[in-house]
């Protein structure tokens, strides 16, 4: 299904109109965010943020940051984040916001990139975490296997992403809000309405928690699990990156191997 140009995407997501479709909504994305889901969102970035296992001087990949809102609550804990996203208009959102309220620790800095891409070396990374936007990608298991590679080796990846909820009754619920209810609220307080009815489609089809698990696994990923969010509207997934033989968990290269932990600072383009 492909969406008519300049309106939403479809869910062959290709990422010009994925793209697109995100610099439509930026100006009003985090209010319409905190009303369609009436102010959950909030609890759903700490217990993310809690799930990463943040440390003072870790360096943190913020993939598919939008406006910025969760990397600027992780640098909060006195991490260095890069906050990516292949949406200039929503990085740009967030540039303004960062500039009136930048973050009390830590550091943000914006970065234009394709999580199919990621403009990072091998191994820059102490934890890696994308919210709400595993779904956008056009290929799921490409974009965990770059996640993987961006990773050092003992660190942790979380994946905060709308589910299915666990409860068959009100799992009906939820799905006829999705298709009814969420873009009628959208038109009243959404930059670009018609958006949101992807958003539906979208988090409609995706697959259930055990599904996501195993192409975590399958991506390379080890000791995966999740953890339900209001009765599993949305999953937390976790997994680690496994320590080659002979190399301590957290990355640090053992005696005589000569290897060493690689910068953040590669070839990416800083928004603007």
């Amino acid at each position: 299904m492909v969406a008519p140009a300049g309106t939403r995407a479809g869910l062959d997501k290709r990422p010009d109109q994925v793209a697109a479709m995100f610099d439509q909504v930026a100006r009003r994305y985090d209010v319409t965010n905190a009303v369609l889901s009436a102010g959950r969102d909030r609890g759903w970035r700490r217990a993310t943020a809690e799930a990463l296992r943040l440390a003072p001087g870790q360096r943190v990949l913020d993939l598919a940051a939008g406006t910025a809102t969760s990397s600027r609550a992780f640098a909060e804990r006195g991490v260095d984040v890069a906050a990516c996203d292949f949406s200039i208009g929503m990085l740009r959102a967030g540039q303004s916001r960062l500039a009136s309220r930048p973050p009390r620790a830590g550091t943000v800095r914006l970065v234009a990139g394709d999580g199919l891409r990621l403009p990072f070396a091998d191994a820059s990374f102490d934890r890696v975490t994308i919210s709400f936007g595993l779904r956008n990608v056009a290929d799921v298991d490409a974009c965990l296997a770059e996640l993987l590679r961006v990773t050092r080796p003992g660190g942790r990846l979380v994946v905060c992403e709308f589910s299915q909820p666990t409860w068959r009754p009100f799992r009906r619920v939820y799905l006829g809000y999705l298709m009814r209810a969420l873009p009628a609220v959208a038109r009243a307080v959404s930059s670009s309405p018609d958006s949101y009815v992807y958003l539906a489609e979208s988090i409609r089809a995706w697959p259930a928690q055990a599904e996501l698990a195993e192409r975590l696994r399958a991506a390379g990923w080890a000791g995966v699990g999740w953890r339900d969010l209001t009765g599993g509207i949305v999953a937390l997934h976790h997994g680690d990156k496994p320590a080659p033989a002979g190399q301590p968990a957290n990355g640090q290269a053992v005696a005589g191997q000569g290897a060493e932990r690689q910068a953040v600072d590669g070839p990416a383009a800083a928004a603007s």
